[in-house]
């Protein structure tokens, strides 16, 4: 199989968000509740919330975007020699736990809040690629082609629009701390494996190009 973490990973939210979207007893118990997980130490939730979603757009968008995004991963970490598919699973559950951190610590007395979502992890794949490939092409809707650079800044400022309006239980706060994180990560991977692909990072980060290239 082609790709086998990220079709694995999107297998498991596609999975786990069905089941959660027709069973209110599944979704309370894997929401992400930081007052929960403060009174209960009911710390699977920072993982357990990341499976699951708001509803079939916000599985959609999240799970697109890791298709795109996380089979490129998958090819980098592997083929440059940076741990291979045993990094990408610490990028994707790391960037889980780690994004979700900043909501914890400023929900946990608050019993009414939940949160949901996969974003924080997709955040950090989409981050991570861009190290490499600032400037390959995404089509959106299949029709609209922009670099891989402009559609993570878009995704981010997307993601902080909707965060202010805060009407729903998706973390869009996640998205912003696991853009970070993937950014941090993937920069000490290369320092630690493989220092010397910084040239060649450096020497692509010279080339822009807006609407993507390839």
């Amino acid at each position: 199989m082609d790709y086998p973490v990220t079709i694995g990973l999107i297998a498991c939210n596609v999975i786990i968000s069905l089941i959660a979207f027709n069973n209110t007893d599944v979704l309370a118990k894997t929401i992400m509740w930081p007052y929960g997980v403060k009174r209960n130490g009911q710390w699977y939730r920072f993982i357990s919330s990341g499976f699951i979603h708001a509803d079939y757009m916000h599985l959609f968008f999240n799970m697109f975007t890791l298709f795109f995004f996380g089979r490129v991963i998958e090819i980098y970490f592997s083929g440059l020699g940076l741990g291979g598919n045993i990094s990408y699973l610490l990028l994707y559950f790391l960037g889980l736990i780690i994004s979700d951190i900043p909501t914890y610590l400023k929900q946990k007395n608050n019993y009414d809040y939940h949160c949901l979502g996969a974003s924080g992890a997709v955040s950090a794949v989409i981050f991570a690629t861009v190290v490499f490939s600032p400037w390959s092409s995404i089509y959106i809707y299949g029709a609209v082609k922009i670099s891989a650079l402009l559609y993570a800044l878009l995704y981010i400022a997307y993601c902080v629009y909707m965060a202010k309006r805060n009407y729903d239980n998706i973390n869009h706060d996640a998205h912003l701390w696991g853009s970070l994180f993937g950014l941090a990560f993937t920069i000490g991977l290369i320092a630690a494996m493989r220092p010397e692909l910084f040239d060649v990072i450096i020497e692509e980060m010279k080339h822009p190009s807006l609407f993507g290239r390839g």
